[in-house]
């Protein structure tokens, strides 16, 4: 087994605006079985928690079970009820989020989570890379779970930019649009990430938006960069707290990472993430299209 590591900087001591929202691999260990703690893996890969996962860990399946599965939606607010209810989770429990891809789709859960009103929910810094690379316990067993009653409050729109918002924005200063995909995407040289079937008619990216992919946000490890390094990342391209912001990618799980990393490590009081993204605006009629 690999000799377990620790950060260079910890959590509290990378200048967040709400550090809370994360804690370490360390901590997930010492904490995971607590009563009112459930970890929960949601992945990229959706075979990766059958293949082993935290122990005590929960898996959820983005494609199945954090979507409206009839309608391209978020999770409707009674499935989400539903879904918190079977797997031990009342509106008290602390949530702790991880998965592959330095945290996709764990940000993702967190968003959603979050427009439903869920008080306590956190990110494992470093996601499931770290944890193996640290050489953590992995497990094959699935935890067991006593029911609860959850209550989802009125979903918070405020965290969620559709497309008429989008498209009002454009070429306003006070604004900022982001465009958190990889370069190839932006340039419109490839239409998605290789082995992603959601796609679109054109390649290129939403105008005036700037390129800062989500990756840049996250260490070698997976672990968030500080909030000096991240505040040089977004405000060197003028993505500054004074402006509203929306990022997008491209069905909303990598911009749901960078509206993480602006509205609660760097405290942007206006971020929103635009889940419609690129599968939307890359196939909208009349829509324009800007390329290098």
């Amino acid at each position: 087994m690999a000799t377990v590591q620790t950060a260079a900087f910890p959590i509290e001591q990378r200048g967040y605006a709400q550090p809370k929202v994360l804690v370490s691999t360390q901590w997930v260990e010492d904490h995971s079985r607590d009563a009112s703690v459930r970890v929960v893996e949601v992945d990229v890969d959706t075979s990766a928690y059958e293949q082993g996962h935290v122990p005590g860990a929960l898996g959820w399946n983005w494609t199945t079970q954090l979507c409206d599965t009839l309608v391209r939606d978020i999770i409707p607010r009674a499935k989400l009820q539903e879904l918190l209810g079977s797997c031990g989770i009342d509106n008290k429990t602390t949530v702790i989020l991880y998965g592959d891809n330095n945290n996709w789709f764990a940000a993702w859960a967190f968003w959603q989570l979050k427009i439903y009103g869920h008080e306590d929910v956190r990110i494992m810094d470093g996601g499931r890379k770290k944890w193996l690379e640290e050489g953590r316990q992995l497990t094959t067993e699935l935890p067991s779970a006593t029911r609860t009653t959850y209550k989802a409050g009125e979903p918070d729109f405020s965290l969620r930019a559709y497309l008429p918002e989008v498209r009002g924005i454009m070429g306003r200063k006070d604004t900022a649009l982001v465009d958190v995909r990889s370069p190839q995407e932006f340039t419109g040289e490839i239409l998605s990430p290789p082995g992603l079937p959601e796609t679109c008619q054109r390649g290129g990216h939403i105008p005036g938006a700037k390129s800062i992919p989500w990756g840049k946000a996250c260490n070698e490890d997976g672990t968030f960069k500080t909030a000096e390094e991240l505040r040089a990342l977004y405000g060197g391209q003028g993505v500054t707290a004074d402006k509203s912001v929306i990022a997008y990618c491209r069905i909303g799980e990598r911009s749901s990472h960078t509206w993480f990393v602006l509205k609660y490590l760097l405290g942007y009081p206006e971020v929103k993430n635009y889940d419609g993204s690129w599968t939307e605006w890359g196939n909208l009629v009349g829509a324009a299209v800007e390329k290098p």
